[in-house]
């Protein structure tokens, strides 16, 4: 059990920007997308700005105008009543559309997507006859029973060199997995694609701290992670560095009050013994004491 809390699904909307990149430019990504009131909320819609375009990923063969995508990450169970809410949540999506039938039931589709095989599941298919295809590794067609085309996609059976992204999302990464994603971060060079890779890789170390207590022996790999990170580790020193300052400051103008109130010292000999304050500072602080 991981001690901080780990918010998955950034690094899932992240991974699937990834996993899709060769398209991005015929893609739309709106995460959380608000159905109506709040707590109704797709985890990720991806529209297509041309429905004719071919997704060249396995995992978007299916997708067509309008592409929901429902993410459980390993915490999380994908039952029955799961798979019948994300088709609730399209049919609402359907339903919401400016003009009568805007949204044909035809170009919706439904992905749920989660890392280990939700057996649970597939069993109520095989015992209530629904048909189901496994047209690629990791990639589940409902064939029947759905109003919308619906896939489910299990991320630990995926090929991981061809979705390496999402596969990392995961709590029980191997250390040649961790090294291949750590590599495959650096090995990017766009702003975006880095920014994206980040956040996978934000979402990876914190599920899997033992591992990369291991990589921290490695030299090389020591170095990939620091790059990578080094723009959070820059604001986590800002940060630091910018509270310390405070901190400081409040402890002087603490201590310049304390010499005020002794009425035994001029506004001069303040600033001679605390230089971290300036004149003006010792002056409001005189005149604030004065108040009181």
């Amino acid at each position: 059990m991981n001690e901080v809390k780990i918010q998955w699904h950034p690094g899932f909307v992240a991974a699937i920007n990834l996993e899709l990149a060769e398209n991005r430019e015929d893609l739309i990504y709106e995460k959380e997308y608000n159905l109506n009131t709040k707590p109704l909320e797709i985890d990720l819609l991806v529209i297509k700005k041309n429905r004719e375009v071919q997704i060249t990923n396995e995992i978007g063969r299916m997708f067509r105008g309008h592409n929901i995508l429902e993410y459980r990450s390993p915490e999380d169970h994908l039952d029955i009543d799961s798979f019948y809410k994300a088709g609730a949540y399209a049919s609402l999506y359907k339903a919401y559309g400016e003009r009568l039938d805007e949204r044909k039931a035809e170009d919706i589709t439904v992905s749920l997507v989660r890392e280990a095989k939700p057996n649970g599941l597939f069993r109520y298919f095989k015992e209530h006859g629904r048909k189901i295809s496994n047209p690629y590794p990791g990639i589940y067609y409902v064939l029947d029973g759905v109003l919308f085309s619906t896939q489910i996609i299990v991320t630990g059976e995926l090929d991981g060199r061809s979705h390496g992204w999402l596969k990392s999302l995961s709590d029980h990464l191997k250390k040649q997995e961790m090294e291949a994603l750590l590599k495959r971060a650096r090995s990017l060079s766009g702003k975006l694609d880095r920014e994206l890779a980040d956040a996978v890789l934000e979402v990876s170390v914190k599920a899997n701290r033992e591992i990369v207590k291991e990589l921290k022996g490695d030299e090389a790999m020591c170095q990939a992670l620091l790059e990578i990170m080094e723009p959070e580790i820059n604001q986590i020193v800002r940060q630091a560095r910018e509270e310390a300052i405070r901190q400081a400051k409040k402890e002087a103008e603490e201590s310049a009050i304390r010499m005020i109130k002794l009425q035994k010292y001029t506004i001069e000999e303040i600033h001679e013994i605390i230089p971290k304050l300036s004149l003006d500072e010792i002056k409001r602080l005189v005149k604030n004491v004065e108040q009181v």
